[in-house]
């Protein structure tokens, strides 16, 4: 069952997981006057998606907008959660970004850099399913718990 205007089924499994509840529980702390309040998750978690449709109206070439840059934070927010809930050590997200989109996307625990990633057309920042969302999520997650695992003195700084 898939709202009209939302991509993702509001049974969809993936709005159980671990990433994807944690997801909404940032995107609703990012909502100071609570109008999300009464979305159901596949709402809140819609704008992550991005088909060929959404991405053909969006320009090539464009500055992010403060919706896109909080969608961005939100996303790397929930990994460091799901980080901190699997090790016990405080993640840290780091986004530097340009006016126009460029940038880079790190994550620390302690002295240590878990992920790193290069950011550019930050104003496309999307998806193309919520399943290919989860799969990026859980690949930075286990390669982030990897690290600290092979780190453990470093991340514990």
């Amino acid at each position: 069952m898939q709202d009209a205007q939302s991509a993702i089924a509001a049974d969809d499994p993936i709005l159980q997981s671990d990433f994807a509840l944690e997801l909404v529980r940032q995107m609703r702390a990012m909502d100071p006057y609570g109008n999300r309040d009464d979305w159901p998750p596949n709402r809140i978690l819609d704008p992550f998606v991005l088909s060929k449709e959404r991405l053909r109206e969006l320009p090539l070439v464009g500055d992010p907008d403060q919706a896109t840059l909080a969608r961005m934070q939100a996303f790397y927010n929930a990994i460091a959660a799901l980080i901190e809930r699997e090790c016990g050590l405080q993640a840290s997200p780091i986004i530097s970004l340009s006016h126009e989109g460029f940038g880079r996307a790190l994550m620390t625990v302690g002295k240590l850099v878990v992920m790193d990633r290069a950011l550019r057309d930050a104003h496309r920042f999307g998806f193309p399913s919520a399943s290919k969302m989860k799969d990026e999520a859980d690949k930075l997650l286990s390669v982030a718990l990897e690290i600290i695992g092979a780190y453990p003195k470093v991340a514990g700084l």
